[in-house]
């Protein structure tokens, strides 16, 4: 064998070592919302991005829908376990897994977005540190727009919220509307559609977004802009997975990460205007509480603050750190 025949085989030999090396990482994405939901094309966008940063090493298929089987509630657990590499998450959802992640769902804690923002100055360190014990890590952090509440008929007092069996998402929103007379029912968003339509809820407790994603003009005309629970999604990726990248692959995109989460934060507020103007154009009627509804409200959800602090502990310190700053 001449040497020039050598020098190339060992050339191929060391081309396909290094490809071997550099194989491409494969990460299926669970997603539960459609397509055309903000925060799946924030995750498309996420995906497009790791790919772009990571020069194709790492390619991220979005299955939005919940197409690969994972509902809701199942999404940190299903991270944790493997089942799915990397998912984008309800936060409110994961409660069943550790009671503290339901901080920022408690009613009126945090209503607007920049409130939320500080709340995630002391909450996003207790998240960080409940995403560990899962075997996870989380990415970015976007939240929902406002909360609101679709009904068969306007909501100017309280008591026009009595006996309305309504579609809550969360242990908090259970006792907020049980405190207010609803009969509130816990439910993931994959049978909210369903159960409006077979009348098992004749009301929802959502965003503006989530509701031109059900087309809830097929099912009620009204909606009240309560704003009253904050909501976010988290990116969260198994740590074996995680762990298996080189540390340059991480930093990139965790630095994509960071640079996406502010735009999408925006994409948020954006989000909301966007469908409110869908949900007016197809007849739903949009209002706000009166200040004396307002008032009311507040007045039923105070109690639950002290209460869930009793409950849960360890989120005691992360809500008063907040409140004495916010106030």
């Amino acid at each position: 064998m001449n040497q020039g025949r050598i020098t190339v085989i060992a050339a191929f030999a060391a081309s396909v070592a290094a490809t071997s090396a550099s194989a491409q990482t494969q990460w299926d994405m669970s997603i539960v919302w459609p397509e055309g939901n903000f925060h799946t094309q924030n995750a498309m966008a996420f995906a497009d991005a790791v790919r772009e940063a990571t020069d194709g090493e790492v390619e991220i298929t979005v299955h939005s829908g919940g197409a690969l089987g994972i509902k809701g509630p199942e999404g940190m657990a299903a991270v944790r376990d493997g089942l799915v590499p990397i998912a984008e998450i309800l936060l409110n959802q994961q409660v069943g897994e550790a009671p503290v992640l339901g901080i920022e769902t408690l009613p009126f804690l945090a209503p607007s977005m920049s409130e939320l923002a500080l709340l995630h100055k002391f909450y996003r360190p207790k998240l960080d540190e409940v995403a560990a014990g899962m075997n996870q890590k989380i990415l970015y952090m976007v939240p929902w727009p406002g909360q609101a509440v679709f009904a068969p008929n306007p909501i100017n007092t309280v008591e026009d919220l009595k006996g309305l069996t309504i579609r809550v998402v969360d242990s908090n929103g259970n006792d907020f509307f049980g405190a207010l007379g609803a009969t509130p029912i816990q439910m993931p968003w994959g049978e909210v559609v369903p159960s409006l339509a077979a009348g098992t809820i004749k009301g929802v407790t959502t965003s503006s977004s989530s509701g031109v994603d059900g087309a809830f003009w097929e099912f009620t005309k009204h909606m009240s802009t309560f704003n009253w629970q904050a909501s976010s999604n988290i990116m969260s990726v198994n740590l074996d997975a995680w762990n298996a990248l080189p540390a340059e692959t991480q930093a990139a995109i965790e630095e994509t990460a960071a640079n996406l989460e502010g735009q999408f934060w925006l994409n948020s507020r954006a989000e909301d205007d966007k469908k409110l103007a869908t949900l007016r154009e197809n007849g739903v009627e949009i209002t706000a509480p009166s200040p004396e509804l307002s008032a009311a409200l507040m007045e039923k959800a105070l109690p639950l603050w002290e209460a869930f602090k009793a409950r849960v502990p360890e989120a005691a310190p992360v809500i008063d750190a907040y409140l004495t700053l916010r106030d």
